[in-house]
């Protein structure tokens, strides 16, 4: 009997011991393993965690900057050490972009979620569709006050309801206003909410600083530009763009210093640039092409990098995302919070680009639409010189304006192709390569699907060129003259209402 007993014992205590070595392994066995899948699981959890607190969120938008002049971006030349510092800090993106390389459309994307042609801001100076739910309702619904912090450009009010706005701050001796940092200080020190707050400087957009004796070797030129080292004018002009990069950092550099003291680590920091000034008003890559850079302590991880497809568009959706909500069916971007918890993921096959130089001070008739993978380009002019003639409408007067775009653009063809692989600066038209008709059919076919959805004025048959106007021409007219544009006095207020296609929504 007293060995039975025993033996009930030594079972008791064996199922202890059993016990209490399968909670040491539970408790140590993710500080005991060191492989990737491992450390994917704790940043997995990692994330879930910090999530349950909801994060404050900054953007940082700069104002007419290519992508090439930064350091992290392989600018050695050009004084740009705070975003340099953001991405040694976090991740940086070498393929992200705009749809349109103009100040407020590109905006327009950021806070809406949606491509210009879908939310109504395709041109500059105008406006946003005044049914669109923007960023600024969105994230109130999820707890946040949204805060807008310099440069606005967007309308209208009903549209964008900041929480928060403060202007530009002018500054002596220098040629735009500065952000307003005592503001912003002060909301730093005092906010009880978590917050969105997009800080958006008016540099180094020009007019820029006067650089005396500027040098060429002192800026580095790229296959678009390198024509120019020559050339005085240009050379004290990129000086001077160089100088209010600087200037720029500068700001940047002081706001990094507010977070730094203020805020806990548990703050997404995004900086970019709303578009490239080279490529101002086209869909080539020097102007749809954006530095991004994203720094998120103990999420996103120290010096690493990003080469898959974002978009401006995908802004929204990640803000969502990260503020415990979710983005809607009807908003064209995607969350890239994947990204930033080191996944691999493709978020867009395809990015996309709409051209208009309407309703700018140089307002021609010449309208383009450009889809891109990783790899390639199609771009198609839609009143190139080219097909210009099969787009006259039989109206003189019409017909003058068409004309008159196609030449002002006459280099520019009405179909191009690009292997940005082999050919990042676009120097080489591969439209008419043999090779790669099965790849342009393709992105032909997809380019117009994609314009469909989103409702397109354009058509892919050529006759239908329309000139646009907003309703009530409020806004540049084709036939009137610009500071920038002179028109014939005989064809001046000639075009008549019939003759525009009205946008109903400007």
């Amino acid at each position: 009997m007293e060995s039975i007993i025993m033996t009930d014992k030594a079972m008791f205590m064996l199922k202890l011991s059993q016990l209490f070595k399968a909670i040491i392994v539970v408790l140590f066995l993710p500080l005991m393993s060191c492989n990737d899948k491992d450390k994917s699981n704790h940043a997995e959890k990692q994330f879930e965690i910090i999530s349950d607190v909801k994060p404050n969120i900054i953007f940082y938008l700069s104002d007419d900057q290519d992508v090439y002049d930064y350091g992290c971006y392989g600018n050695k030349k050009v004084n740009t050490t705070a975003v340099d510092r953001l991405a040694k800090e976090g991740m940086l993106f070498t393929n992200a972009f705009t749809a349109q390389a103009i100040c407020a459309p590109s905006r327009s994307q950021i806070f809406t979620g949606l491509y210009p042609l879908k939310n109504g801001c395709f041109a500059n100076h105008t406006a946003t569709k005044p049914d669109i739910k923007s960023v600024t309702e969105q994230m109130k619904e999820l707890g946040y006050e949204v805060v807008l912090a310099g440069k606005s450009h967007v309308k209208p009010d009903s549209v964008y309801k900041w929480d928060k706005e403060w202007a530009p701050v002018p500054k002596k001796d220098v040629p735009r206003e500065y952000i307003p940092l005592d503001s912003i200080e002060d909301y730093f020190k005092t906010a009880k909410k978590p917050f969105c707050m997009f800080i958006t400087s008016k540099y180094p957009h020009g007019k820029y600083f006067d650089v005396e004796n500027p040098n060429a070797t002192d800026l580095k030129f790229y296959p678009f530009n390198s024509h120019k080292k020559s050339d005085k004018a240009y050379v004290k002009s990129k000086a001077g763009y160089y100088r209010s990069i600087e200037e720029d950092n500068t700001q940047l550099e002081n706001i990094l210093k507010l977070v730094d003291n203020y805020l806990d680590k548990n703050t997404l920091f995004i900086y970019s640039a709303d578009h490239g000034v080279s490529g101002k008003f086209t869909v080539k890559d020097i102007g749809l092409k954006v530095p991004f850079v994203v720094r998120w302590p103990n999420v996103i991880k120290a010096g690493s990098t990003s080469n898959q497809l974002i978009h401006y568009t995908d802004v929204l959706p990640t803000f969502l995302d990260v503020a415990g909500g979710k983005a809607t069916h009807d908003l064209d971007g995607k969350s890239i919070v994947p990204l930033f918890k080191g996944k691999d993921d493709e978020i867009n096959r395809y990015v996309y680009g709409v051209r208009t130089n309407q309703n700018i001070l140089n307002s021609e008739i010449f309208p383009s639409r450009m889809i891109r993978d990783k790899r390639f380009k199609y771009i198609r002019n839609f009143n190139s010189i080219e097909v210009v003639e099969k787009n006259l409408t039989g109206k003189p007067n019409v017909d003058f304006f068409l004309r008159r775009g196609s030449e002002k653009f006459k280099n520019e063809p009405f179909e191009e192709l690009y292997d940005l692989e082999k050919d990042p600066f676009e120097q080489q038209n591969l439209a008419h390569n043999t090779e790669l008709k099965v790849v342009k059919e393709r992105l032909v076919r997809d380019l117009f699907t994609w314009m469909g959805e989103q409702g397109d004025f354009l058509k892919e048959e050529l006759g239908s060129m329309p000139i646009i106007t907003p309703k009530g021409n409020k806004g540049f007219k084709l036939d009137q003259d610009t500071p920038r544009r002179k028109i014939p006095d005989s064809l001046k207020n000639t075009l008549e209402k019939g003759d525009y296609t009205v946008i109903e929504y400007w």
